[in-house]
């Protein structure tokens, strides 16, 4: 099938954060997160799956030590899954730690390794349609969730075309680099929330390709209730608009971390039929459903260590206690 290229838009001067590493970075404040960014550094030397060996034993470290973030999760398990057993939910969050240890050290091989080492790590699946919607000019939003392979996944696919997200700064400054860097060293562009969504609109237009991550609990300003799981979630009604105002596509796109060191993988799906609607609430319950649909092909990949649930319809009480 012949398609249209792409019409390019003049470059204008967009505000995408930089990646620059400044002088009090390395006050012995930060001394700590230097260690562990060494120590990944050196992981991103071995083969994976040894570094994904070492990487589950930092997992099972998390689940023992952070009993904070255990806890959370295992009550999202059990609102999420009640048809399961307890021990079948105990043993899903065994298998998201030990995930979540992997995709650490991959952060390693994202960050450190050759281009061609990570592209034979990285395999996907629905690429060629992507591909399609590229060069036919259409304007793409990657509907994504907070998946543990998530930063990986957005990275390795700024190669294919560029590509821009949004990020929260972290507390600590380095880790803030670390992972901005992690993210935009194959040509990935960030905004910070705080910039809002008009540069994105614009961007959008311009012919790079949104990845973005909407499943957080942001508060009840600006939200609506849809369900998650078959629980009300509160959830920003924006990927709607956005779509309409940018005359975009979404595409469901999903990260995960393969079994035994055999890398990550890529799952771009069919874009959603017949959005947005005009109705905002139905939008975001479509875009809920397209989340979940995915997370439960995979569910240990999903970060269960957010308080999703924290906003509860007429300021009811969290289920986190």
């Amino acid at each position: 099938m012949s398609v249209t290229p792409r019409k390019r838009v003049p470059p204008r001067k967009i505000a995408f954060q930089q990646v620059k590493l400044r002088r009090h970075y390395f006050v012995p404040r930060y001394w700590g997160t230097w260690i562990a960014l060494l120590s990944l550094g050196a992981l991103s030397l071995l083969p994976l799956p040894l570094s994904r060996l070492i990487g589950t034993a930092l997992g099972w470290l998390m689940y023992l030590v952070n009993v904070k973030r255990r806890r959370i999760a295992q009550v999202n398990l059990r609102l999420c899954f009640p048809d399961k057993t307890e021990r079948q939910r105990a043993r899903l969050l065994r298998r998201h730690y030990v995930v979540f240890g992997q995709s650490v050290t991959d952060l390693g091989h994202l960050a450190w390794n050759s281009r061609s080492r990570l592209r034979r790590m990285t395999r996907f699946v629905g690429i060629e349609l992507y591909r399609e919607y590229v060069e036919r000019g259409d304007n793409i939003i990657l509907l994504v969730p907070h998946c543990v392979g998530m930063n990986f996944g957005g990275a390795v696919l700024s190669e294919k075309h560029p590509t821009f997200g949004m990020y929260k700064p972290q507390g600590d400054p380095v880790l803030t680099w670390f992972l901005n860097f992690s993210r935009m060293r194959f040509g990935a562009q960030m905004f910070t929330r705080a910039q809002g969504l008009r540069p994105v609109v614009r961007v959008l237009k311009e012919g790079s390709v949104f990845y973005y991550l909407p499943d957080k609990d942001y508060g009840p300003k600006n939200s609506v209730f849809v369900p998650f799981f078959g629980l009300p979630m509160a959830t920003l009604p924006t990927l709607g608009r956005l779509a309409r105002l940018g005359n975009a596509i979404v595409v469901p796109c999903f990260a995960r971390v393969l079994p035994w060191g055999r890398g990550i993988e890529v799952i771009l799906y069919p874009p959603l039929e017949h959005f947005p609607s005009d109705d905002e609430i139905k939008n975001a319950a479509r875009m809920n459903r397209a989340l979940e649909e995915g997370i439960r092909t995979m569910p240990e990949q999903y970060s269960w260590t957010f308080k999703i649930f924290k906003t509860r319809p007429g300021n009811g009480p969290s289920p986190y206690g």
